[in-house]
C-alpha cells in the first residue's frame, strides 16, 4: 500500500507541477464588450486601437487560437498595452451600436448570424476573423484564419505601431525577413 502512495503522491507532485508550469506561460487577457471598448475609444485622453475577435461557440480554430496565440505572454502583454481587446460572437444575439447604427442578429440556417460581425468580416462569415480598428473605430483590416503568435504579433505591431501610416504590407513583412 506505501508503494501506491508514494507512487500517487510523485504523480500528484509532478502533475502540480506541470500545472503551475503551464499556467506560469498562459496569459490572462482582458476580453472587453464592444460597448466597453467604445465607450473607452471615446472618453480616455489617449486612447487605443481597437481588436475584435470575432468567433462562434462551435469553432475549433477560434479555440486554438484563445489558447495559442492570445494567451501567450508576448501577444497578450503587446496588446493589453496597444488595443482594446474585445471579443465579439459572430452569432450574438444582442444588439450593437456602431458609428449611429444599430446592427441586429439575423436568423439564417440553423443559427444565424449578427450584422455587426457581418459587417466587420466584409460579408465573409469566417471564422475565427480578427479585426483591427482605429482610435475613431475606422476599419483598418479584417484578418481571416487563425494566426499563430509570431505571425500575429506582426500584423498587430504592424497597425499599434503605426507602421501602416508609413508602409504597404508588403514592405513591411519582406523587411521582417519573410
Amino acid at each position: 500500500m506505501k508503494t501506491y502512495s508514494l507512487f500517487f503522491s510523485k504523480s500528484f507532485l509532478f502533475l502540480s507541477v506541470l500545472f503551475v508550469s503551464a499556467a506560469t506561460y498562459a496569459q490572462e487577457v482582458n476580453w472587453l464588450s464592444w460597448k466597453e471598448a467604445a465607450e473607452l475609444a471615446a472618453t480616455d485622453k489617449n486612447p487605443k486601437k481597437i481588436f475584435i475577435d470575432v468567433y462562434t461557440d462551435w469553432c475549433g480554430w477560434c479555440k486554438k487560437m484563445d489558447k495559442d496565440t492570445f494567451q501567450n505572454p508576448e501577444v497578450a502583454a503587446y496588446m493589453a498595452e496597444n488595443y482594446y481587446m474585445v471579443k465579439l460572437d459572430g452569432e450574438g444575439k444582442e444588439p450593437i451600436e456602431y458609428k449611429g447604427k444599430t446592427y441586429n442578429f439575423v436568423p439564417s440556417g440553423r443559427k444565424g448570424y449578427h450584422e455587426f460581425a457581418a459587417a466587420l468580416m466584409q460579408g465573409r462569415l469566417s471564422y475565427p476573423t480578427t479585426i483591427f480598428l482605429d482610435e475613431e473605430l475606422n476599419m483598418l483590416s479584417p484578418v481571416p484564419g487563425y494566426q499563430k503568435p509570431k505571425p500575429f504579433l506582426e500584423i498587430a505591431r504592424y497597425f499599434g505601431d503605426n507602421i501602416y501610416k508609413e508602409k504597404k504590407w508588403d514592405a513591411y513583412v519582406s523587411k521582417a525577413g519573410k
